[in-house]
Parts: C-alpha cells; structure tokens; sequence
C-alpha cells in the first residue's frame, strides 16, 4: 500500500461521530447544519435535459467534453468575470471541485523537489490530503479576526515562497465566508511569477453572495493584461451554484498549457464526464434566473437565523458562502456536543476543519453552520441554538 496513505487525517465527519458516541438519543427531531450539501430544489429544466439524453449513457464520454460544454463554460466566465477573451482550450470540464482540487495536485506537485503546498488554515481537507499523497509537505496559513479570515500572506517569509509550487486558496472562503479583493489575487499573481508557483483558486461558493458578486482570480489576470491566465487555475461548480451535487459537474479554466497536461493526467484517470450530465450542464451554466432565485433563498436564512443568534452569540454574516462562522462561549467541541446532546442539532467544531500550528488552532471555539436547510427548519435550528446559550 501506498505509505502516504497513513499520513492521512480522519475525515471531520469521522471526528464528530466519535465525538458524538454514546450520546443518549434526543426525542427531538434531527436538524443538520454540520454538512455543506444543498438542499434547495435542483432546477426542474436541468432535470429534464437528463430526462431527454438517457440515450447517450450508450456512447463513452471524452475527457477534454463536449466543445458545446467548453463553449458554454468559457461564455459563462466571459459574462460572469468580464473577461475579452478565454477559449476552449483554457477550459477543462470535471467532475466537480472535489475531484479536479485532488486530482489537479497530483499533477502539478514534482515531489522529487521537496515541494511546499500552501493552503489557507482553516480549509477543505482536500487540499491537504491530495498534497501529502503527492509527496508534498503541506504549510498552513491561519485565517484569523486579524487577518480578515483569509492567510496573511504578507507574513509568509522569502525562504517559503522558494520552496512553493502550489498556492492553495478558497474565495469565498470554506468556512469563513471571506473573499480575497482584486488587489490581493493581483499581489498573489505576481508572486507566483516571482517564485515560479501555481496558484489553484477554489471558488466554487462564487455565486452565493449577499451584495456584490465577489472576484475571480482570472478576472484578476484580466485586469492585468494577463490574457493566457499564466500560472493561474480557478475551480468552480455546479453543486452550490444550481443545486445540482448529484450531478458532480464542474470546471478548471485559466493556463492552457498546465490545463493540456492535467488533460493528459485525467485521460489515464479516467474521469470523463457522462455525456447526459454535460448537457445538462450546458443548460444550467447558459441560465442565471435559477442562480438568482437561489441566492435570494439563502439571504432570507441568513437574515432570519442572525436575527435569532446575532445578540447572544458572536457571529455575523459572511460576504459570500452559506456558512456562520460562528465564536463559541465554551470549547467548540462542547459546545457541538451539548448542542447535539440537548437540542439535536449538528454543528461542526471549528478544529476539525483547521490544523493546530506553533500551539495554535484558528478553528478553536468556533463552530461552522451550513445554512443549506429549508427556511423553517434553520429558524428552528437557531431557536434551539438559542436555547442552549441561554443556559450557559
């Protein structure tokens, strides 16, 4: 077996339900708020386009798509990121974030030069444990009140910038919500042609924001006259977007010559899309009224649950994402396991999503909440929230 495979961390999930054994069970009903999985109506014309193309479950899908889907992909960004120009070739579709962020690593990391994979602290597990299954050593940037809830990285020393093939970073971020400006991803571009590093941009929480749509590092490359997006790759999908995380359907646009050899990695990965979810693809990224009506759904929960929490707990709404990021007032740990033990609702302690560095842990007493449950049962969910803090 592969040795690396014991460097692995315990999924969060697994930690909460060791956390969780022996709890005594609630005669309340189960309201979850721990797992980011939407659960708002997948839209019912994409659900057709399945419906109409089952026929095509006969002929095997390409790796590189459909050109109809690459076409489509490449206008979206166009329209979305106010882009002159991105082709096909600059776009590569996959089978959602989570497979392309693990897969893309195993690619781009040369472990035979004692590669350093940065990543923001807390952060989506993936990035870690593709880092150490390519021989990369992972270094966390903590994401504090003090920094804005995204990495300094102003603070990263000359000597690690060297050492860096791979820059991780999450906008809007997975848990806090925080999103990196223009100005920052423009300093983060020149720093990887500074240092000869590829900057990977997860952003598949783009499209749900409260106020104004937050930046896209290829926008950013744009604004700079970057037109071949050099060292730049960004991630998104259509699992928080449409609805749609059954349909495991995203994309990775920016550098074509990184993306051509990624392209030759996944044809030995075995990764091509089903030709009937690239359709219906198609349907749902030419199609924003959907994407409309789903951000106003999760403004309505966010007001009416931060109405219920913003007194007694500290906690305030995130620029972008469907997750509170909340302070606990006892160890997040406690406080999920109270809150399960006496309430039923599931939160995800802060630590399971962070690594603890130089006796620090930036997800300590803090809990992440998905807001992904209908209206009525996040209001009822906070109303419990509630009730547990009025008792400590």
């Amino acid at each position: 077996m592969n040795p690396d495979l014991e460097r692995l961390h315990p999924y969060p999930f697994e930690k909460l339900k060791a956390l969780f054994s022996g709890l005594p069970a609630s005669d309340k009903s189960p309201i979850a708020l721990s797992i980011g999985e939407p659960k708002h109506p997948s839209p019912d014309f994409v659900q057709q386009v399945i419906k109409d193309n089952t026929a095509r479950l006969s002929n095997y899908p390409t790796t590189a798509g459909l050109p109809e889907l690459n076409e489509a992909i490449a206008q979206w960004l166009k329209r979305r990121f106010h882009l002159q120009t991105i082709d096909t070739s600059q776009v590569l579709p996959v089978n959602g974030t989570r497979e392309a962020l693990f897969a893309f690593t195993q690619a781009v990391v040369d472990r035979q030069r004692q590669p350093l994979v940065l990543m923001p602290n807390p952060f989506y597990q993936i990035y870690e444990g593709a880092t150490l299954l390519a021989g990369g050593e992972p270094m966390y940037l903590p994401c504090t009140d003090s920094t804005g809830l995204q990495p300094d990285f102003d603070a990263v020393s000359e000597d690690t910038w060297i050492r860096t093939q791979l820059l991780f970073i999450c906008t809007p971020g997975n848990p806090t919500g925080a999103t990196l400006s223009k100005s920052q991803l423009k300093a983060l571009i020149e720093l990887a042609d500074k240092y000869d590093f590829v900057i990977a941009s997860d952003e598949c929480y783009s499209e749900i924001y409260r106020d104004k749509p937050p930046a896209g590092l290829l926008e950013a490359c744009a604004e700079m006259g970057r037109h071949d997006y050099r060292r730049c790759v960004v991630f998104h999908s259509l699992s928080k977007r449409s609805n749609l995380p059954g349909l495991r359907s995203g994309f990775a646009a920016g550098d074509s010559e990184i993306l051509k050899r990624f392209l030759r990695y996944r044809t030995y990965h075995g990764c091509a899309m089903p030709i009937h979810h690239q359709l219906a693809s198609i349907a749902a990224w030419n199609d924003e009224t959907h994407v409309e009506a789903n951000r106003a759904l999760y403004r309505e929960k966010f007001d009416a649950v931060l109405d219920i929490l913003g007194g007694p707990l500290k906690v305030s709404a995130p620029a972008a994402g469907f997750y509170l990021w909340p302070k606990t007032p006892i160890s997040d740990e406690e406080f999920a396991k109270r809150l399960q033990a006496e309430q039923n609702v599931t939160v995800l302690p802060g630590r399971y999503l962070s690594r603890t560095v130089n006796g620090k842990n930036p997800g300590e007493n803090r809990v992440r909440m998905a807001l992904v449950a209908p209206l009525e049962e996040c209001v009822e969910g906070a109303k419990r929230i509630k009730a547990l803090l009025d008792t400590l």
